[in-house]
């Protein structure tokens, strides 16, 4: 009996398979000749060339010069079409949006951000903010909001999936209606997403950063707030209400029992290891000049300063306890999950480079039995931003590449 189609090894399944294939390795290598395309998939020359007119038919690929440098005529080269489709990521945070648009490769070609001030936001204006600060950065781009396949938004805390409420973020104004996602559905005109802001900097250290290749890894994170990411398995692990990883509310020694941690939006962890605890651990240490300005600033400040002055007994005791600190916390997390890595992201831990990295890794293998390794992260510019990108253009692929078969 002839198979139907969609049958697990018809040519029509193969052929999807192969074009899969091709596509997957334009995107990750760029333009690719027909000759290359068929050695790194397997396929014939025939079939490569087969292949390769089936995708620039559906508008998926397109033909960009020709390879130099060898005797003879050079090669047609190919690579994904940037035009077959855009997503766009936001990055919400208090009294700031921002907002970007990439094609289909990965290349942003559009961002904005929108100031948001205000105690006292409604869901309106949320809304209005969203759809302003998407606007925005699909005019940078020079295209319409009809050219966006999908977004993706990122917030501190997380959704609940029972209630519709947003958790672990009461400093969010605005954001903790039950109906917000519903008014948003109603409002945009392509599928949205939304997820937690430090899964999609673990999201983006995983495809583009310190933690490709890795499935098991934990992503601190030390900005605005302080939170972790948890990848296992390969996936992200967001935990029954959407709470994995609000490690600011840990309790820890060396600070006081925080109770009503919700109400409080704080935990033992975050006053331990916070940004706002460098300035006064600074302080007590006798160093002066201490900048002024918001506190992820001021201790990325400071961190950055005592990093490059190895030499100076103040600075370096400063990074000393502030890694002990550090190390405090993530003893609990890596007792727990074990992970192959730990990832140190967010400016005030970045700014510390490897001097610091060095110095937490050294102080949790004496608090800790699991011995993870520990790494800077790469993905330094707008992070948030980068792996909302990451997760709308991987659906985006998904969805593009199957529907124009």
């Amino acid at each position: 009996m002839a198979g139907t189609a969609g049958t697990p090894g018809t040519p029509r399944v193969l052929r999807a398979m192969n074009d899969r294939a091709a596509l997957d390795l334009l995107l990750e290598h760029g333009p690719l000749s027909r000759t290359r395309i068929g050695k790194l998939t397997g396929l014939s020359k025939p079939t490569a060339s087969q292949l390769l007119a089936r995708l620039e038919a559906a508008g998926l690929v397109l033909a960009t010069g020709t390879t130099e440098g060898r005797p003879g005529p050079g090669a047609q080269l190919y690579e994904v079409d940037p035009a077959a489709a855009y997503a766009a990521g936001l990055d919400v945070a208090p009294g700031l949006i921002r907002a970007a648009v990439a094609d289909i490769t990965g290349r942003t070609v559009g961002r904005y951000e929108l100031a948001t001030p205000g105690r006292r936001a409604g869901t309106g204006a949320v809304v209005q903010q969203v759809t302003d600060a998407l606007d925005g950065a699909v005019k940078a781009a020079g295209l319409a909001r009809a050219d966006v396949h999908r977004l993706v938004i990122g917030t501190p805390g997380a959704f609940d999936p029972g209630t519709g409420r947003l958790r672990y973020a009461s400093h969010l104004p605005g954001w903790h209606s039950p109906t917000v996602l519903d008014e948003l559905a109603a409002a945009l005109p392509m599928p949205f997403a939304y997820e937690n802001d430090v899964n999609l900097v673990a999201l983006a250290e995983q495809r583009l950063g310190a933690a490709r290749g890795h499935t098991d890894f934990v992503l601190l994170w030390n900005q605005e707030g302080l939170g972790a990411a948890l990848v296992l398995g390969g996936r992200l692990h967001r935990g029954w209400t959407g709470g994995a990883g609000e490690v600011g509310f840990l309790p820890v020694p060396g600070t006081p029992l925080v109770r009503q941690v919700t109400r409080a939006n704080g935990g033992g962890y975050q006053e331990l290891a916070g940004a706002q605890a460098v300035p006064g651990l600074a302080r007590e240490l006798g160093i002066t000049g201490i900048p002024q300005g918001p506190y992820p600033e001021v201790a990325a400040a400071l961190v950055e300063r005592a990093a490059a002055a190895p030499d100076d007994a103040a600075h370096r005791r400063l990074l000393e306890a502030y890694a002990t600190r550090l190390a405090t916390g993530l003893a609990s997390l890596v007792s727990v999950l074990d992970p192959e890595l730990v990832v140190l992201s967010g400016t005030v831990l970045t700014s510390g480079g490897e001097v610091l990295r060095a110095l937490v890794q050294a102080e949790l293998e004496e608090l800790a039995a699991p011995r993870p390794r520990l790494v800077v992260g790469d993905v330094r510019e707008h992070p948030v931003v980068r792996g909302a990108l990451e997760s709308a253009l991987a659906t985006t692929r998904d969805e593009v590449f199957d529907t124009a078969r």
